[in-house]
């Protein structure tokens, strides 16, 4: 066999392992309309419980908002379900059956969760369309990477995102150029791509203007029903124009949970949350 031929061999193996593992990729089970258990969480560091028995559940199709304090728990949350950090005790299921806790991070992503950080991390480097299309769930091993194209199918979902994330007229634009509040809805697109069924987005509005603090709010809105998204934010008037449910950690616990207006009238929320007596 030439080595042409082997290149092309090894290409086809890899398109058709790829094409059996989404076939074969594990369903989430959300027959109860909860697509995110978390029981019992508990994760110390040096000592210092950063989550402490946490007890939280996310509906499917929901935009859940979590609140709290510096040091509250929001960050490290985040990381145990996402498979970036071991949990002391506790447990942590995608729908009913897929337990996220013996997961690394791909694997995790590889579920359909995805996470946004507080930093963009766009490749400012190349233009929109090419950092969606790096992002798109394909095998990324070396030889389909050289030699596929994108399909048609590919490509409208690209598209789609686009518009979703309002970048169609800047498809063509280097990420670099872009001003801090479309890298953020870049990177929310470079999620979309792969359709993810739940989207963690960690502070989407710090350091925008008043106007890209609406349109993400307009944009993370939009999201909900097709996907879970979960909002971490400090921002309360963002907070407030995009939430229907709040959950407000405290100590690596929850310390409350129920609609905006409920969260601003309980009284050990604004005791701990706001400083008030």
């Amino acid at each position: 066999m030439s080595r042409l031929e082997q290149v092309r061999e090894t290409w086809r193996r890899d398109q058709v392992w790829s094409a059996l593992a989404d076939e074969y990729a594990p369903k989430i089970n959300v027959d109860k309309n909860i697509i995110l258990y978390i029981d019992g969480l508990s994760v110390s560091f040096d000592g210092f419980k950063a989550l402490n028995n946490l007890n939280l559940y996310v509906n499917d199709g929901e935009l859940r908002c979590v609140i709290g304090a510096n040091g509250a728990g929001k960050t490290t949350f985040m990381d145990v379900i996402t498979g970036k950090t071991p949990c002391d005790s506790g447990t942590a299921y995608f729908g009913q059956t897929i337990n996220l806790l013996n997961k690394t991070e791909s694997e995790v992503a590889q579920l359909g969760i995805g996470r946004k950080f507080q930093k963009p991390t766009v490749f400012e480097a190349l233009d929109v369309y090419s950092n969606l299309e790096l992002a798109l769930k394909t095998q990324k091993s070396i030889w389909p990477t050289i030699f596929s194209t994108l399909t048609g199918e590919q490509r409208t979902r690209i598209d789609e995102v686009l518009s979703i994330i309002g970048l169609k007229e800047q498809y063509h634009y280097l990420a670099g150029a872009l001003s801090h509040g479309q890298k953020q809805w870049l990177e929310i697109g470079m999620l979309l791509v792969a359709n993810p069924r739940l989207l963690l987005v960690d502070e989407p509005v710090a350091g925008m203007t008043a106007q890209e603090t609406e349109q993400t709010a307009e944009l993370l809105t939009s999201l909900a029903g097709e996907h879970t998204v979960v909002v971490v934010e400090h921002d309360m008037e963002f907070v407030r124009s995009i939430a229907k449910h709040v959950t407000v950690l405290d100590q690596g616990s929850v310390l409350a949970e129920g609609s905006m207006d409920e969260i601003q009238n309980n009284a050990d929320v604004r005791r701990v949350y706001l400083g008030e007596e």
